[in-house]
């Protein structure tokens, strides 16, 4: 435990064994925490045809972007086939299924199969009957849909189930609903037949998006990870911070903010670098609670880090009607100050507990990673000069896989073999299931807005509820996207939040980018928040703590996340919208930081030294005053948190005059 451990040598699995984090402890939590990690692990025949199916379904996506895609329904239609039939045989009914494949999953697999077929083999024959469908349509439809929810339960979750039961029960009885909610309420065939044939319900737009962006970008994942980007992200992050007062802390939101531009599961990026982070962390003196809750605060903020954030960006370019680009341009700045932010708090926690750096004989060299592993940022750099240059997603996507195999060959260290490749296709495919069928069952909650203007209802409700005004409104919309997104994967999560969340800003006049992007960013910080928070369980099983403690030092640490919001929401420009000068921006971005500054340094009691009572307040007034980009509200947050370091500074100066006095 005590023993020094040498980062330039050692591995994940190393620091592991070194502070009593089992591979198997490891592979329990997620299991645990993570939906999609607690797939079954079959040996034999079944084990073969899973990884050919999971092969083909890669290679098909491969094919539809380098070839183009099939009409929008066709392509939806085997996407989601493909997912039905691998989410059957891979996830069990139960928890006591976790070791056997049943033979009711290979008959659901199967009837997966054909059921998402036809509307393959009939799309002539159901285009030209334009909505006049016959029993079979609707028994099939049904079927579908019943197809759907069960997959859903069984590799996204029983919350989002909730959800879509309730929205289609919602649709089917509306009309005996009392109050503004009430409709007329749909029959079975017009429910049936709005989910499952139109691009409204399972085949709208989420499960369009996944068809052709986002599964492109999860394989993108499969293959760096196959040559070995994770280490060297960590790699990277040791070398720059890990010599930092609390370097590992350091290290973690670093390498989290790394790791963000190609993942987008905070609970797998909490577990994957959290493994080799929380020890040292510990190892350093960090307290147990507060070492998980760091490790779960980055790794929950790679969701909104672009360019992928968690898949939600290619969906919430489809709904505000913008171009990809526009939304990775818009994000850049509120990701990065979420994780200031972390930083901020980290840095001020080492500073107050006196918590150092590693020693830099133990930290590998900056230098000498780039020239073995440099080459591993070409797919990221290639990928963002073809979405600058006006490439679609999918051919940045695409191009950026095969520059991910080229440039794998530069280096010995790096080297993809023919057996990583195939492996690489193959765990694309899985990664992908729970974003597929997450995509599949939030189609079903915009088609229940559409078929019943739910979203409208909602609006009206919460700005009824506010009495017109923006503050109580954002507030309201708060609370509601963090219960909504209790225990949803991220993509539907945002669907699930943007549909029913944003459309009461909108209506108040602010920007769509903005009014899904906070909807979006309080649905996140579910992961963290008390009770569900699945990050912060996962980083406390890591760093063997105390789950509900973690969770709200994960809340404090994340205190960004509830800033950054009402940041971007009162100014636009720092999602670099309008026409405000860069001066301007570059002005509210240091308001920002500073606010962020005097908030941490509030909640953690220090700034440069401990804080009395009054400074305390003092700082807190100063952050949230900051949060409002105006003269006044600026001003009166620089004169509070600079007259707080000032008093300090003086406090601290008297009292070295006064030991010097005293020597």
């Amino acid at each position: 435990m005590g023993e020094k451990i040498d980062l330039k040598k050692t591995t994940v699995a190393d620091v592991g064994v070194c502070e009593a984090v089992s591979d198997k402890e490891i592979e329990e939590i997620l299991i645990k925490y993570d939906r999609e990690s607690a797939y079954r692990r079959i040996p034999g025949v079944f084990s073969v045809i899973v990884s050919i199916i999971a092969i083909a379904f890669s290679l098909f996506q491969l094919y539809t972007a380098a070839f183009g895609v099939f009409p929008a329904q066709m392509q939806r239609a085997i996407h989601l086939g493909f997912g039905v039939a691998l989410t059957y045989l891979l996830y069990p009914a139960t928890r006591k299924g976790a070791h056997k494949l049943a033979w009711y999953d290979v008959v659901l697999a199967v009837l997966g199969i054909l059921v998402m077929s036809y509307p393959v083999w009939n799309f002539h024959s159901l285009l030209i009957r334009a909505g006049a469908y016959t029993k079979l349509d609707i028994i099939i439809g049904a079927m579908g849909i019943l197809i759907v929810l069960e997959a859903t339960r069984r590799v996204v979750g029983i919350p989002i189930l909730i959800v879509v039961s309730v929205a289609l029960g919602y649709c089917y009885f509306g009309q005996y609903i009392p109050g503004f909610f009430q409709h007329r309420g749909a029959s079975l065939q017009r429910l049936v037949s709005h989910m499952f044939y139109t691009t409204e319900g399972i085949f709208g737009i989420p499960l369009g998006v996944s068809s052709v962006y986002i599964f492109l970008f999860i394989l993108f994942g499969a293959f760096l990870e196959k040559t070995g980007i994770g280490q060297f992200f960590i790699d990277i992050s040791n070398s720059i911070a890990g010599h930092a007062a609390g370097g590992p802390a350091k290290v973690a939101i670093i390498t989290s903010a790394f790791e963000g531009t190609v993942s987008g599961s905070s609970v797998a990026n909490t577990v994957g670098s959290g493994s080799f982070t929380i020890p040292m962390m510990k190892r350093l003196g960090y307290r147990p609670e507060f070492a998980g809750a760091v490790e779960a605060a980055a790794s929950t903020g790679g969701q909104i880090m672009p360019p992928i954030m968690g898949a939600a960006a290619f969906l919430m370019a489809e709904f505000v009607g913008v171009p990809y680009l526009e939304i990775v341009k818009s994000a850049a700045i509120p990701a990065l100050l979420y994780f200031a932010g972390v930083f901020i708090v980290v840095h001020l926690e080492a500073k107050k507990t006196g918590l150092k750096g590693l020693e830099r004989d133990e930290l590998p060299r900056f230098w000498s990673i780039m020239r073995e592993r440099g080459q591993l940022f070409l797919p990221l750099v290639i990928i963002v000069y073809l979405l600058v240059t006006g490439s679609t997603p999918m051919k940045a996507a695409l191009w950026g896989l095969v520059v991910a195999v080229v440039a794998s060959f530069l280096s010995p260290a790096t080297r993809m073999k023919r057996g990583d490749i195939i492996s690489a296709l193959e765990q694309g495919a899985r990664n992908s299931l729970g974003v597929v069928i997450a995509c599949a069952a939030a189609g079903m909650i915009v088609g229940t807005v559409t078929l019943t203007g739910l979203g409208l209802k909602l609006a009206n409700g919460l700005i009824e509820l506010a009495h017109g005004r923006l503050l109580p409104t954002l507030m309201f919309t708060m609370l509601t996207s963090l219960v909504l997104g209790m225990g949803a994967p991220t993509t539907a999560n945002y669907v699930i939040t943007s549909t029913i969340a944003a459309p009461a800003l909108l209506k108040l006049g602010v920007p769509a980018i903005a009014a899904h992007m906070f909807a979006f960013y309080f649905g996140i910080v579910a992961d963290l928040t008390p009770p569900v928070a699945l990050a912060a369980m996962a980083g406390a099983g890591i760093a063997k703590a105390n789950p509900l403690k973690t969770a709200v030092e994960s809340t404090k640490l994340a205190i960004a996340a509830f800033l950054v919001p009402y940041f971007f929401v009162y100014s636009p420009s720092l999602l670099l919208l309008g026409n405000a000068s860069w001066l301007y921006t570059i002005r509210v971005v240091a308001g920002a930081l500073l606010g962020m500054l005097g908030l941490g340094a509030g909640m953690e009691a220090w700034l440069i030294t401990n804080t009395r009572g009054v400074e305390r307040l003092l700082l807190l007034i100063g952050g949230l005053s900051l949060i409002h980009p105006s003269v006044t509200t600026d001003i009166v947050g620089i004169v509070c948190v600079g007259g707080v370091y000032l008093m300090q500074k003086t406090r601290m100066r008297q009292k070295s005059a006064g030991m010097t006095g005293a020597v």
